[in-house]
């Protein structure tokens, strides 16, 4: 995957993932400031504000799509839908990591790809808009935008782990070994690559699944949902 080493040159294409322009722009770039870079600028402040709208955004979403839950109920899928791992799933729909702001070390540690990271970066970029657009509703469907599908399925199992975990657990489950994912070519320049991956498992009568996306992770994801309903049309059940 291609980074941004220019925070100004990489911010059309985030606006074009979040559908929205901004007016300060100092408020996405913060947004996506570690503290290993810049400790007094960091997105720590926005994303506390971020986590907070975040979990109303959801809740009221929650209220209103599952009428017959209780308060427990509603506690749980709130979790599931706010937890690091979804945050995650969002960033990289987002392409976050081509864009985040990070200290030397960190970016050498491997930060571009570090879950809390990422989940942070979805926060406090929630904020980030919130200041500049100064319109609640506006804030309430671009979020929703992101989690529709995740809302209406929710209640149902699947939907709790992302597809990489699923089918990692579903071949272990079945004493199998793990899938392995081979980065196959990358096409195109960027912001516009299109990654080309290939998931394998050693399943007798499954079939290798070759997916494409906009970065690596996304690409695995959808081989691994893909390999998931192979399996289970195979009998082979989580």
């Amino acid at each position: 995957m291609s980074y941004f080493t220019d925070f100004e040159q990489g911010l059309p294409v985030l606006c074009q993932k979040l559908g929205y322009q901004f007016k300060d722009i100092s408020l996405p770039k913060r947004a996506l400031t570690h503290r290993s870079y810049d400790p007094k600028n960091s997105y720590e402040r926005l994303e506390f504000l971020g986590d907070a709208l975040l979990g109303l955004i959801i809740a009221k979403a929650l209220f209103a799509h599952y009428p017959e839950h209780d308060e427990g109920k509603l506690t749980r899928m709130r979790a599931t839908l706010v937890r690091q791992e979804t945050l995650v799933q969002i960033a990289d729909e987002l392409e976050l990591s081509r864009h985040l702001i990070l200290g030397v070390g960190e970016r050498k540690g491997g930060g571009r790809h570090r879950a809390s990271i990422l989940a942070d970066a979805v926060e406090a970029l929630i904020a980030a808009v919130y200041l500049d657009v100064g319109d609640c509703q506006f804030v309430d469907q671009m979020v929703l935008g992101w989690y529709q599908n995740l809302i209406a399925q929710v209640g149902q199992e699947q939907v709790l782990k992302d597809a990489k975990s699923r089918l990692q657990e579903l071949l272990q489950g079945n004493h199998l070994p793990l899938p392995t994912y081979e980065l196959l070519e990358t096409r195109g320049n960027a912001p516009h690559q299109v990654f080309v991956v290939r998931c394998d498992v050693a399943v007798t009568g499954a079939n290798a699944i070759v997916e494409t996306g906009a970065s690596r992770r996304i690409a695995e994801q959808k081989c691994a949902e893909l390999m998931i309903n192979q399996l289970n049309k195979l009998s082979l059940k989580i």
